[in-house]
Formats: C-alpha cells, structure tokens, sequence
C-alpha cells in the first residue's frame, strides 16, 4: 500500500495491492487508472504526466455522458449548465471529472473516496458522493453512495468510465460480448434521437471483433442473469475474458472503441451507467433524492 504525492495532473495516486491483483486509482475524478491480473493489464495504463485520457476511469456524477446545450427543466424550472464539450455544445459528464477527492479510508487492497457536488451554475444541490475500489481475488469491486443533503429532491444519475483490454492480445482480435436488445440512435452531436433494437452493427450479444466495430454507442434493455448482474465481456482467442459486471440501478451501457489512447492500437470503454445520454430532459433513469436519502450502486471487473 503506497501513496506517491509526487505532482501529477491526476493527483494523488493510490495504489493497491492483493495477491497478483493490482490497481492504481488517481485523486482527482476517483479514477481507476489501471489494473492488473497475474502481471496482465486489464485497465490499460497512461502515462504518468499526462491528464487523463477520454475520461479513462473517471467517475460520472451527477450524470454521465451528454446534457443537451447544457439546459434542463428542474421541476418547471429551466437549469443551464456550464458548457463543457464545446465541440457539441454540451453539458458532458457530470460535475466532478476534474474534482481531487479527499481520500477517507486506505487498506493494502481497497480505497474510499469522496467528493461532494456542490451547488453551482444549472445546479442547485448539494450531493455528497463516496466511491470505494476493493479487490478481489480476480479483479475489483466498486461501490459508488450518492446522498441529497440539500432541503429539495434532487436530480441525479451516475456512470463511470473505465476502458478494458487483455494486455498480452493483439486487441484487434479480443471479442466484445454486450447482452442488449435495443441501441440509442444519435445525432451528429452524439445526443439520442431514438431507440432500435439491436442490429447487424449493433448487435453484440453473440459478439464481436473489436477489429469489425466501431463504436461510441448507448445500450439499454440488458439482460441480467439469474443473479441480477449484467455482465458484457472481453474475450481472446484463448477462451480468457475480462468481464465487466453491473448490478441493480445500472439499467445502461456506453461502449465506445478508440484507436487514440496512449500506448494502445486498439482499445474499448465499457461504461455502466444509470441513465441514458441527455437524461436530464428524457427522465429516463433519473433518480431524485429527497433531503438526506442516500443511493448505493456496485459494479465490478473480473479476469478468468
């Protein structure tokens, strides 16, 4: 167990340890920046002087993905938020991508984060947020809390963002498995213009090559198993696979497929989520706190 405080554009880094398990987890956005399984990068790594990449690991609150031009209505009332994606005039991501969480609770294996979502322009709550990583015998465990402490409900979702690979594989080669029936249609500023029921591109339950997708693409209508998990999968040709599981309130997944991250050829963001892009305006996945009520979500990446 080691913290570094050395200057770096993401903050403190923690670093955790159990067995052949490994993860590095960066102060500012609580971001899971990297994790290793028997020496095997299963979050890929970027390098050290650099901000993070894509929102690699960041976590999403509270919202993930895109708020149209910024403005929502609040109970009758018009919010408008700060720009932040100014390529598509959008609100994107959530208020704390680049918040330094304090660090609340350190073991050899696991962290606790938080960080509180204070009232600012478009949005007037104060939500405080904790996140904890804790490993496991065969990857980690995430479990995010979300608590209203203003007097009013208050709207919120949450995502995170973490990209996955198996590091020994020619990640052309690796085969994405996510058990949707229906896909968001967007628009040219990535905002959902409908819903369609997965197909040729888009249909992934059976899987498909990373090398034969392109991908920046919202899913819903997951099937859970018997156990109330979601679970999409990476898998090499070796029959190994990294799986990314997510339990209740998860109902959404971003997959996204990028060629520009640092040190990779090839790599995929699989990204749970509690609400859909533009949830803000949809409803669609917003949940509203009352004062004082909290809302606890677990997701998790295993290696086998």
């Amino acid at each position: 167990m080691s913290s570094v405080a050395a200057p770096s554009p993401t903050g403190i880094q923690i670093h955790l340890r159990r067995a052949g398990v490994t993860a590095q987890i960066t102060q500012v956005g609580a971001s899971l920046r990297h994790l290793t399984v028997d020496g095997v990068d299963i979050v890929p790594p970027y390098p050290g002087d650099q901000p993070t990449p894509m929102c690699s690991g960041v976590v999403l609150a509270p919202w993930p993905n895109r708020i149209r031009d910024g403005v929502w209505q609040d109970g009758g009332t018009a919010r408008s938020l700060s720009i932040t994606e100014p390529k598509f005039r959008n609100a994107s991501h959530g208020l704390l991508r680049f918040t330094a969480y304090e660090i609340v609770e350190q073991t050899e294996d696991a962290v606790a984060l938080s960080a509180a979502v204070v009232p600012q322009t478009g949005y007037p709550y104060l939500v405080e947020t904790t996140v904890r990583y804790a490993l496991t015998d065969a990857g980690i465990n995430v479990t995010h809390t979300l608590t209203n402490r203003s007097p009013e409900p208050a709207a919120v979702a949450l995502g995170t963002h973490p990209f996955v690979t198996i590091g020994d594989v020619d990640p052309s080669e690796l085969v994405l498995r996510v058990p949707a029936e229906t896909y968001f249609e967007t628009d040219e500023r990535m905002l959902p213009i409908g819903e369609s029921p997965v197909a040729a591109g888009t249909d992934l339950r059976e899987g498909r090559r990373l090398g034969d997708v392109q991908l920046d693409t919202g899913f819903a209508n997951l099937h859970r198993d018997p156990d109330g998990m979601v679970r999409t999968t990476l898998t090499a040709p070796d029959g190994r696979a990294v799986t990314l599981q997510q339990g209740a309130g998860f109902g959404y997944v971003q997959a996204f497929t990028t060629d520009r991250y640092p040190g990779q050829s090839l790599v995929v963001a699989v990204e749970p989520m509690t609400a859909p892009a533009d949830a803000f305006n949809s409803g669609r996945g917003l949940r509203h706190l009352g004062r004082d009520e909290s809302w606890t979500l677990e997701w998790g990446i295993r290696f086998s």
